[in-house]
């Protein structure tokens, strides 16, 4: 495990888990910390103030890191959190940027409600393969999102979606047929994609997405098999207005 992931994974448990946040600030994080996540004010200064009123609040912390991948000097990782036994249950999908010593200096995150319908919108198999296409998968997401979410290409979505997906978020069906169904019913179109990671058989995006005209913050995490996609999670948060 190289130490930049070591120190992602120490920030989301010993800082958020455990709460010992002067651990995370003297050890995993770098000199400088630029925070993107809603709520959260700038620098290390902030993510202390967040979090100690977050620990006051929620006393009794379950926080589980399901899946990883690591992409030059980013992390990713995603995150279930159970929060005062069930009071409240997340999904977090988190990417992190590490400094050259591999210290944590950037943050992007989404947080999404947990629930659970007939498929789970995180648990699944997070085994990570075929690290020597990395490059390949993550091209053909970029085209499968410039074709088909951006310009609408629908005719190409089966070269892109494999007839044995299976999807974990429940709000876009069970099929290749009813996914493709609902991007067209709910004029879904990626405006922009910000940033594209991956590690071997996983791709990574975070998008502004626009779902009848209102903008969410949008992660997807793409499985590929066989040049295809073969499974498929969400997290999406709207966009807050700009003060």
């Amino acid at each position: 495990m190289s130490l930049q992931m070591e120190n992602a994974k120490a920030l989301y448990l010993r800082g958020i888990r455990d709460g010992e946040v002067e651990e995370v600030l003297n050890n995993y994080m770098g000199d400088t910390y630029t925070q993107h996540s809603t709520g959260v004010k700038e620098g290390k200064a902030g993510f202390q103030a967040f979090f100690e009123d977050f620990f006051q609040r929620n006393p009794q912390r379950d926080i589980q890191i399901v899946r990883t991948l690591e992409d030059g000097p980013y992390v990713f990782v995603h995150v279930y959190q159970n929060l005062n036994e069930g009071e409240a249950q997340w999904v977090t999908a988190d990417v992190f940027k590490a400094n050259k010593e591999g210290r944590i200096i950037e943050h992007w995150d989404v947080i999404d409600a947990y629930a659970k319908s007939d498929v789970d919108p995180i648990f699944g198999d997070c085994t990570i393969t075929d690290e020597e296409h990395t490059e390949d998968h993550k091209n053909t997401i970029r085209l499968f999102l410039t074709e088909v979410m951006q310009n609408h290409h629908f005719d190409r979505f089966d070269d892109y979606v494999s007839q044995d997906l299976f999807q974990h978020d429940a709000s876009l069906g069970k099929t290749r047929e009813d996914w493709k169904t609902y991007l067209q019913d709910y004029q879904v179109t990626y405006d922009f994609v910000f940033k594209t990671l991956g590690q071997g058989n996983y791709v990574v995006t975070y998008s502004q997405v626009f779902i009848d005209a209102v903008a969410y913050a949008c992660f997807d995490i793409f499985r590929l098999a066989n040049g295809q996609i073969v499974e498929h999670y969400t997290n999406k948060e709207v966009v807050p207005d700009r003060l």
